[in-house]
């Protein structure tokens, strides 16, 4: 039971903790903005992951999902309107994989001025590599990458923060009326659960009863808001504009030590490999009808994902991840009211 429970709660926060998370993106554009509401949001977003985590489990396990198409069908009787939400869907995880190798090609840039294609390039050289292999791939590179991941941040961030610089937050933006920051927290914790919910569909049937569900989504939520606070109270150390930095989590853990720097580096460089090995694999898994097809379309979004980078990690943060959000909640609500 523990192995089970271990291995589905590792592929999670591997699918959570993305380029846009450990670099601190996604946590200055969600919840940092806002100040101490977004520590709020933080516990917003966490719980809405992790009732969405649990009841994806129960619609599975009771229903007997195995794929993405068969869990929309328990929402979406139209069978036009089902083909057109379930290819949305697709397009999301492909262009946030596109986000993942735009993230490791800017990483490269931005800490030893090497052009971002060779980064992106390299990257989709080794997502390839690994979609040519089984699913079970993606469990085993979990298992290995996200405990040292989750060990890294903590041991970083907690020689990053200081005191004063935590009792600043509950100053910074104090004033600020708008409720903006609740939306923002919806929003995050809802264009999660799309790049979730088909890796949910896969680590189902390892899931065997609603004891292990439970303590999954609890692992998970609590792992989630650690690290998310964790990255929050680093960013309070950034001394430049942080709108200009593509990864401000590297930046600080560069402050720190060349020794945290370098391993910072090894952070992003993991949770972008993890996040894209399973948005990929969730791809591949869910338009792929045989090995053949499953092949030509694992080398067509590997040559793309290259020409999209260009586009610029942050902008293509800033741009769709909100978009996502909204689409989200449609599956939000439907999964949270679905009975069946």
């Amino acid at each position: 039971m523990l192995k089970r429970i271990c291995n589905a709660t590792f592929v999670i926060i591997g699918t959570f903790i993305g380029a846009g998370f450990a670099s601190g993106q996604e946590i200055y554009i969600f919840f940092y903005k806002y100040g101490v509401k977004g520590i709020i949001g933080i516990l917003i977003s966490s719980l809405i992951l992790g009732l969405v985590i649990y009841k994806t489990f129960i619609i599975c396990k009771n229903n007997k999902i195995n794929n993405y198409k068969d869990f929309l069908k328990r929402f979406i009787d139209n069978k036009k309107i089902l083909d057109v939400f379930n290819t949305i869907i697709n397009i999301f995880i492909l262009i946030t994989f596109y986000i993942m190798i735009a993230g490791f090609g800017a990483y490269f840039e931005q800490q030893f001025n090497i052009n971002s294609i060779i980064g992106s390039s390299i990257l989709a050289l080794i997502c390839y590599y690994i979609f040519l292999k089984n699913v079970s791939g993606l469990i085993k590179t979990n298992q290995i990458i996200v405990p040292i991941l989750v060990i890294s941040i903590l041991v970083i961030g907690m020689n990053a923060i200081k005191l004063n610089d935590i009792s600043q937050i509950f100053n910074y933006l104090s004033n600020n009326s708008s409720f903006k920051w609740v939306l923002d927290s919806v929003l995050y914790g809802s264009y999660n659960t799309i790049l979730l919910i088909p890796v949910l569909i896969t680590l189902s049937r390892f899931v065997k009863n609603k004891r292990e569900n439970t303590i999954i989504c609890i692992l998970t939520m609590i792992a989630v808001i650690l690290l998310s606070l964790i990255i929050f109270f680093m960013l309070l150390r950034v001394d430049v504009n942080i709108e200009n930095l593509e990864m401000p989590s590297v930046y600080v853990a560069s402050k720190v030590s060349v020794v945290f720097k370098y391993l910072y580096g090894f952070i992003i460089l993991s949770s972008i490999l993890t996040t894209s090995i399973s948005l990929g694999t969730s791809f591949l898994e869910n338009i792929s009808k045989t090995d053949k097809s499953r092949n030509k379309y694992a080398m067509l979004i590997c040559i793309t994902s290259i020409a999209v980078s260009k586009i610029g990690f942050s902008n293509l943060v800033n741009l769709l991840y909100p978009i996502f959000g909204y689409i989200g909640l449609i599956q939000i609500i439907k999964i949270l009211l679905f009975f069946g």
